[in-house]
């Protein structure tokens, strides 16, 4: 059977994935399939900049909202739902474009990683997190890498949730969560994909789009949403999105609005880097990087050129 063409257009926060993928739908017949761990939650909308109904032009996009926030959600999840969604647009003879900025998500899914079904011991999470709140989530991180260092290599120490599950299927297999990811990569991907990476030539130009997403965000009500969510009870899911956790010193009454707008911008930042470290090491992708902030119709002239040359087009 011949592989499903997809494209892949990933990058970093702010860099113009949205507006790619829907000129690239446009163009070439497709509909988009979201690869955001924060967009598939219902109700955060403003924090994790889910695409408008101005902004979708009317393109079909897919696994958006449609998870409940107290639901725990995994790329074990993702990556059987998108492979579904690939094959249902694929059918009807459009074209699947994957459009996000979580590496794990795109990877997992293109590399048709195979996830480990060792059970859950609840008991034992909860021991880990209260581990993490009395020693800091680096400590936690630096337990992992005694057991799994190759895991540990590629988590940040606030993803709690992966790190719990690493040591967890380690504690009950006895096996590296590593290993098994390994075995499961030899496994041939049904995929051809065609991956775009947006990144502008320096970095103060992706900087100088994420100081204009914040003031966006603020000013189409993050605070409202942030303060809804915060009020909730256990929403782990809160606790990781960029734009909740940095705002609670303002409701708390311990920090200024500035500060912590400030804090927020920062740890954007910091996200984004983080995203180009990951992306930089998949050898694939093609890099469309401009020298401006107002880059779109630029990056859609590129990639169009590169889809026509990779794709038969």
């Amino acid at each position: 059977m011949e592989n499903i063409r997809i494209v892949v257009v990933c990058g970093p926060t702010a860099s113009g994935k949205t507006a790619l993928a829907v000129q690239i739908a446009e163009e070439f017949g497709g509909e988009v399939i979201s690869a955001d761990s924060m967009q598939v939650y219902k109700g955060m909308d403003i924090a994790t900049a889910k695409p408008t109904e101005q902004e979708t032009r009317g393109i079909p996009h897919h696994l958006i909202s449609f998870v409940d926030p107290e639901t725990a959600f995994s790329v074990a999840d993702y990556v059987a739902l998108a492979h579904k969604k690939i094959k249902d647009v694929h059918d009807r003879g459009r074209l699947p474009i994957i459009a996000g900025g979580t590496g794990l998500y795109i990877s997992s899914l293109i590399n048709n990683v195979k996830f480990d079904d060792t059970g859950a011991d609840y008991k034992f999470r909860e021991e880990m997190r209260n581990y993490a709140e009395a020693y800091g989530n680096k400590a936690l991180l630096e337990k992992l890498r005694y057991i799994d260092p190759k895991t540990a290599d590629k988590l940040h120490e606030n993803n709690l949730s992966r790190i719990i599950r690493a040591i967890e299927v380690h504690k009950i297999s006895g096996k590296k969560i590593s290993e098994q990811q390994a075995i499961s990569k030899l496994e041939t991907s049904p995929y051809k994909p065609i991956m775009i990476g947006l990144n502008f030539l320096t970095r103060e130009l992706l900087y100088e789009r994420i100081e204009k997403r914040v003031e966006i965000m603020l000013n189409k009500g993050l605070l409202n949403e942030a303060e809804s969510f915060l009020r909730r009870d256990r929403l782990p899911t809160c606790a990781q999105a960029i734009g909740y956790k940095e705002l609670k010193p303002y409701f708390d009454r311990v920090s200024s609005l500035d500060e912590c707008v400030e804090n927020l911008k920062r740890s954007t930042r910091q996200y984004a880097k983080r995203q180009l470290t990951w992306f930089r090491r998949e050898g694939r992708i093609l890099w469309v990087s401009n020298d401006n902030t107002e880059s779109d119709i630029k990056n859609f002239e590129k990639s169009k050129k590169i889809i026509k040359n990779c794709g038969n087009y």
